[in-house]
């Protein structure tokens, strides 16, 4: 009986020791796969909401945007402050933080904010996107499962153990946002951690495993834009298209992270005096702002511009080539409030939409084929992640085909953008690593000189 009894009570150690280790971990993992796809769903319902006022009506977002920017910027500002932007800056600076930032940056309160805001700012057609917010809410929520685990267990494990779940939740938001696992490892890899460390490796897959079940049962087997069909047989001209898109969205992305990273060189004095003293009324500015450019342009500039872009690639809309400029105006709108908000999405419509546009150019070429390399160009551009960039655009079109061309089309812009700016995510990062009440600075672009940028406050 002693025996039994002794056996018995070291399975139940060891079942405790697997708990300790792997249970609470795959919940954890679990719990942000299911929150990615409600989180999802939810967007959608709120930009449905706004397709349908917006087509009945097409005056009213000229007030409702407005109204919209004003309370998302007061309620970021009065109750959710650290959600703002993407979020994928704050998860950056807590996985190389010293430990202090984990809770302010990744707390449950952030976590609701970010939901809440960003669902309201699609209501309102902001041009804003999920994927970066889901990356955020990911890491928060795999973040604060540090309290399930024994204050002796956090003890021996740390900031270790901290970082390990914010990680693994930040790379599992991304593979739930966009169904593209591999995205998931290698934006963890390359933006998160600028690093490879093999204990974490299994940490990651294991996260991106059971937040991509969660995510396959609820959704299926998708693929993100859907599959284009390019052929065996590439143009003549594709070597020439890829140096040229490449280096069109390169500057164009490198140009929208400048504009961000150093507001104060562009936007005059009193305007950024009424952007520090009055961030409502300068959020309801920006809201008309985009409401006038949604407007104008037929409506076609509102929301994440998933829809514009997956209707280019399937050949169902031809959009002018004014689009990917008014686009980008309207995402600079949208981020210079600071409410919270993703890039990705929208990022990946102006690149579609720079495709778009140079088609006249190569009409010989296949238009989604172009597409594609614009996707690519001007999100690498953005992210300065080129790695990460052609391989989420392989994942979301099933692009195989376009492996090296779309390789180098990332390659290129982004080594074009970092003559205008720095790493975005990487410089926006700065802002909560430093002290309090240190100078709002932007470190300068390689080869670029010495003098400093502001860095937007409420980015």
């Amino acid at each position: 009986m002693r025996i039994r009894a002794l056996i018995d009570k070291r399975a139940v150690q060891h079942a405790r020791r697997l708990w300790l280790h792997y249970g609470v971990f795959w919940l954890g993992a679990i719990a942000t796969g299911l929150v990615a796809v409600i989180y999802a769903k939810l967007i959608d319902i709120g930009y449905d909401a706004f397709l349908l006022y917006a087509t009945r009506y097409w005056w009213l977002p000229l007030p409702i945007t407005p109204a919209i920017g004003a309370l998302g910027v007061w309620l970021t500002r009065r109750y959710f402050p650290g959600s703002e932007g993407s979020g994928i800056p704050q998860v950056i600076a807590t996985l190389h933080d010293s430990g202090d930032l984990g809770p302010r940056l990744l707390s449950i309160r952030i976590l609701i904010g970010k939901i809440v805001v960003s669902f309201l700012s699609i209501l309102g057609g902001f041009t804003i996107g999920r994927e970066g917010p889901t990356i955020h809410v990911g890491a928060a929520l795999m973040f604060n499962l540090r309290r399930f685990y024994p204050q002796r267990f956090r003890a021996i494990r740390g900031i270790e153990l901290e970082r390990r779940l914010a990680l693994a939740g930040a790379a599992a938001g991304l593979s739930a946002a966009f169904n593209a696992p591999l995205a998931g490892v290698v934006f963890a890899i390359e933006e998160l951690t600028r690093s490879f460390e093999q204990r974490t490796s299994g940490v990651l897959i294991t996260a991106i495993i059971f937040a991509g079940i969660v995510s396959l049962g609820m959704q299926g087997n998708y693929t993100y834009f859907g599959t284009i069909d390019v052929g065996s047989r590439f143009p003549d001209l594709l070597a020439a298209a890829v140096l040229l898109i490449g280096a069109v969205s390169g500057v164009a992305g490198g140009l929208f992270c400048w504009l961000l990273l150093n507001t104060n060189r562009w936007m005059p004095s009193w305007v950024s005096a009424w952007r520090s003293n009055r961030p409502a009324a300068f959020g309801a500015a920006c809201g008309l702002v985009i409401a006038m450019i949604g407007v104008t342009a037929g409506g076609q500039t509102f929301g994440s511009g998933y829809a514009e872009a997956r209707a280019m690639l399937e050949g169902r809309a031809q959009l002018g080539a004014a689009y990917p400029v008014l686009k980008m105006a309207s995402m600079v709108g949208s981020y210079l409030p600071g409410a919270p908000g993703g890039l990705f999405a929208p990022s990946l419509a102006i690149g579609a939409g720079i495709g778009n546009a140079l088609h006249l150019l190569f009409d010989q070429m296949q238009l989604p084929m172009l597409i594609a390399l614009g996707m690519v160009g001007y999100l690498a551009a953005v992210t300065q992640s080129p790695v990460t960039a052609f391989v989420i655009v392989i994942e979301m079109i099933n692009g195989h085909a376009l492996v090296i061309s779309l390789m180098a089309t990332a390659l290129i812009a982004s080594q074009v953008s970092k003559l205008f700016a720095p790493a975005l995510y990487e410089a926006l990062s700065e802002r909560y690593r430093r002290p309090q009440g240190a100078p709002d600075v932007v470190p300068p672009a390689p080869d670029r000189g010495s003098s400093p940028g502001q860095l937007p406050g409420e980015l």
